[in-house]
């Protein structure tokens, strides 16, 4: 097993974070926060994004996301939920899309969701794909459970934050945990302005903040998370009852 000691000792890479005060970048001490059975591998984020347009502005905040989750140590993958089907149309389940999505859900132990607002909520590509997210795969047991969650949305006007609250509800109800910090970028069309780059302001700091909290988050989740997710109720159900009763809804 790697040594958890080695995560984030050596020196980030920050050349593509032309945005980051390398003075004021700190490296995650994974060791102050880790279990002592933690699996030691770098922390696996899978990042989802809530637009299909050319110029999507959600999306270039995830990659942005996946940049610095990469300088902190951590693998970062970015679904692309174009083609993704519908759910409940005729053979969806067994689209290639989909079971994309959910080997990406299954592998992550922290996701990021961000969404545009759209007539004051989050868009439907976004709902589409949480709707994905398998909810049994063994016994009932929801794979999104006791995993990290950061939030996050775009605006073309001014800030709001009803795809956020939106988004916690669904976190909350899939049963991870959603850490308490979150962005939202008002007039996303005027911060990318310059190109494919959220430049170094406000709405940036505020970003890598809540990166650097996730993964700080992860860290204290992912080797406890058994622990945390156990449940009185689920222990009185048997596993067979349990995985007939879910697999119903």
């Amino acid at each position: 097993m790697p040594d958890i000691n080695d995560l984030g000792s050596g020196t980030p890479d920050l050349s593509d974070l032309s945005a980051v005060n390398a003075d004021a970048f700190q490296p995650i001490d994974a060791s102050a926060l880790a279990a002592s059975d933690d699996p030691g591998h770098p922390p696996r984020i899978l990042l989802l994004y809530g637009s299909l347009r050319d110029v999507s502005y959600s999306r270039k905040v995830v990659e942005e996301c996946a940049r610095i989750l990469t300088a902190l140590g951590c693998e970062a993958k970015i679904f692309n939920p174009s083609g993704l089907p519908f759910p409940d149309d005729e053979g969806a389940a067994d689209d290639p899309k989909v079971a994309e999505l959910r080997d990406l859900a299954i592998w992550s132990e922290g996701m990021v969701w961000s969404s545009p607002e759209r007539h004051g909520a989050m868009t439907g590509i976004m709902k589409t794909q949480i709707d994905w997210l398998p909810l049994s795969v063994q016994g009932g047991i929801r794979p999104t459970q006791g995993k990290t969650l950061a939030v996050m949305q775009v605006s073309g006007g001014s800030q709001s934050f009803n795809a956020v609250n939106q988004m916690r509800i669904l976190g909350r109800w899939m049963r991870m945990v959603t850490i308490p910090n979150q962005s939202s970028i008002a007039r996303a069309w005027l911060e990318f302005k310059e190109g494919d780059r959220l430049p170094e302001g406000p709405f940036y700091r505020r970003v890598f903040d809540v990166m650097e909290e996730l993964v700080k988050f992860t860290y204290l989740v992912r080797g406890r998370k058994d622990h945390l997710v156990d449940r009185y109720s689920e222990r009185v159900e048997t596993v067979t009852d349990t995985h007939t009763r879910v697999s119903k809804l």
